[in-house]
């Protein structure tokens, strides 16, 4: 089996527009996650930055990852977001370099 992709997907609500990313973004969840080469796609929120949301996923190949992104859960994420995010999220790739205990030192 290939390397997995790690992308680590960053974006900021406008004011009085975190509700808003939050709902879409949970909503989004059960379809990108029955998206084949989904091994995780979970939200997160930074702490006293109610506005910054990150959102880190785990695909098992290139191919899942660039289906992903033209997938229909994502278009209709970017869709209703398209007023809601102060700038365009921030999508950053990564290739796993496991450290240590292979249960804490890789995702």
């Amino acid at each position: 089996m290939a390397d997995p992709y790690i992308v680590v997907a960053t974006m900021i609500a406008k004011p009085g527009q975190e509700e808003l990313v939050e709902k879409t973004l949970r909503a989004a969840a059960p379809a990108v996650h029955a998206e084949p080469g989904c091994l995780r796609y979970a939200l997160h929120r930074q702490r006293n930055k109610p506005e910054h949301f990150v959102m880190i996923e785990k695909w098992a190949s290139k191919e899942a990852l660039r289906a992903h992104g033209q997938g229909a859960a994502l278009a209709e994420v970017g869709a209703a977001l398209a007023d809601a995010l102060a700038a365009p999220p921030e999508v950053l790739v990564f290739d796993p370099l496991p450290i240590g205990d292979p249960e804490q030192g890789a995702l």
